[in-house]
């Protein structure tokens, strides 16, 4: 259990050092998210961010457990 969380800690790591990088390419605001933008508030949902992240997330773990 220990190994995993470690493991999620660095890819969350990962992430947040290469985000700049991962804007560029439009990782963020692939087709499939929705933005709302209004006079005063702004939502969010990246619907298919999420999914690719959960699996690469999912490649990334089974690899490591095999």
């Amino acid at each position: 259990m220990s190994r995993i969380l470690i493991i999620i800690g660095l890819i969350i790591v990962a992430v947040g050092v290469f985000w700049p990088w991962l804007a560029r390419i439009g990782f963020g605001r692939l087709p499939g998210d929705i933005m709302i933008v209004r006079e005063n508030f702004t939502i969010y949902i990246p619907i298919t961010s999420g999914v690719v992240l959960s699996v690469l997330l999912t490649v990334v773990l089974w690899l490591v457990n095999r």
